[in-house]
């Protein structure tokens, strides 16, 4: 392995950013054994760098970030820029061990409570959207706009792909300067390491080409948005067989696949407040916005909160490989840690509650028929009491994680009080 100028120990935080500290490349050895020290307010850190007031952690409390040796990405050197090894970690008490209110750990737990008591694994894959500025007009999806990107585009899958991160596609988007990066699915913890890793690379090599990536939800009111959208499939513990695929049911879509969504469904209001927690947020998720305009459930509906996505039997291809449920309403101000570990228990306990189905809603379902069904919540403030008030949904978290969550968003949309809508996009937009 090169020896890097340094080793930079990452989290990611409750506003979606990474953050963390770095090491001389000669510490790398024992800082994979020892971690290096952190602070529990830092959680309570805002997307703007102010710590949310009401938080429980003050100034006292020491804990380690303990890096997890298995997802060490090397950023490498040019003329110019040294090179970097990260590590993504978790942030453990001082005798190692977890935190309660560190994200990783809240989805490891998340996962292994589905394996235990549904005798599920999940494989998953976060499909990202991003505007990169300071290219010439071009029209969507077209050839012109993908060579206009490059070398950056070119670079990019390089450095992915070298980094174990499994890039699938790198496409132009509709939206102005939009571009959209898929990896494939793999193991559900190892796909959210990926979703934090992922942003800091794409902008790293912005960043090496003179140039600025945004993953902000939107930049612009009358704009295209930027989503992530999470994509959740699921095998039998004990075949190893996938349990999506039922050709007889609605949608194809198995008991298990359509229980799990009922739980999606159920805490849709409150899992938006994870998902999508930056105040401007709800600006994208509206109707007409191919993002999520209500929630429900849906054939290749891109206006569903919860899609079933297509399949194809070309080149002998099985379908019941390649069934998944993608839920739509997240973006990148998200914590990937968070937003999967949510909805695992959103849809565990949709999994374990007695309950009729969740309706399919066909493709050809019409914007009339789609009318009645359920909104998600107008903006962050109404999620954040949704899920507040939602004792399912708040009893995921341990009591001082939901506190932080709520005081940080709500600090957010204080310190952006005032703010028309073109402002308020401005300023998101370049934290992220």
């Amino acid at each position: 392995m090169s020896r890097a100028s340094t080793v930079f120990v990452a989290t990611c935080d409750l506003a979606g950013l990474t953050r963390g500290r770095a090491v001389p490349g000669s510490e790398h050895d024992p800082v994979l054994r020892k971690g290096v020290g952190w602070v529990p307010a830092d959680l309570a850190l805002t997307a703007f760098g102010d710590i949310a007031e009401d938080n429980p952690f003050g100034s006292v409390g020491d804990l380690r970030l303990l890096p997890d040796p298995t997802t060490r990405v090397e950023i490498p050197a040019t003329a110019e820029i040294p090179g970097v090894h990260i590590y993504l970690a978790d942030q453990v008490q001082l005798d190692g061990t977890p935190w309660d209110c560190d994200p990783r750990s809240f989805a490891r737990q998340a996962l292994a409570d589905l394996r235990e008591q549904a005798g599920l694994e999940v494989i998953a894959s976060f499909e990202h959207e991003f505007m990169l500025e300071g290219l010439p007009r071009t029209a969507p999806f077209s050839f012109e706009r993908f060579r206009s990107a490059e070398p950056f585009g070119s670079q990019l899958i390089d450095l992915l792909d070298r980094a174990g991160l499994e890039p699938e596609t790198w496409l132009p988007e509709y939206g102005e300067d939009q571009f959209e990066i898929t990896v494939s699915p793999t193991n559900a913890l190892i796909a959210a390491d990926r979703a934090v890793l992922l942003k800091e690379l794409v902008r790293e090599t912005a960043r090496r080409n003179g140039r600025r990536a945004t993953f902000a939800p939107l930049v612009d009111p009358d704009g295209s948005g930027n989503g992530v959208h999470v994509h959740l499939s699921f095998k039998d513990i004990r075949t190893g067989l996938p349990v999506l695929l039922d050709p007889a049911a609605p949608g194809r879509l198995s008991s298990v696949g359509a229980r799990f969504a009922r739980g999606l469904l159920a805490h849709a209001g409150a899992l938006t407040a994870i998902t999508a927690p930056s105040p401007v947020s709800f600006l994208r998720l509206t109707p007409h916005r191919w993002s999520a305009g209500g929630a429900f459930l849906a054939e290749r509906n891109r206006e569903a909160l919860v899609r079933i996505c297509p399949t194809s039997t070309i080149g002998g291809a099985d379908p019941a490989h390649q069934l998944n449920l993608e839920y739509r309403a997240a973006d990148a101000a998200a914590n990937p840690w968070l937003t999967l570990g949510a909805l695992v228990r959103a849809g565990l306990d949709g999994l374990t509650q007695d309950g009729e189905q969740p309706e399919v809603w066909p493709e050809d379902a019409t914007e009339e028929q789609l009318a009645a069904v359920p909104a998600l919540p107008s903006d962050l403030a109404t999620a954040l009491d949704t899920l507040e008030k939602d004792d399912v949904a708040s009893g995921w978290f341990a009591p001082d994680l939901l506190r932080t969550h709520l005081a940080v968003k709500r600090t957010e949309l204080a310190l952006v009080d005032g703010l028309d809508d073109a402002e308020l996009c401005r300023k998101v937009a370049d934290v992220y």
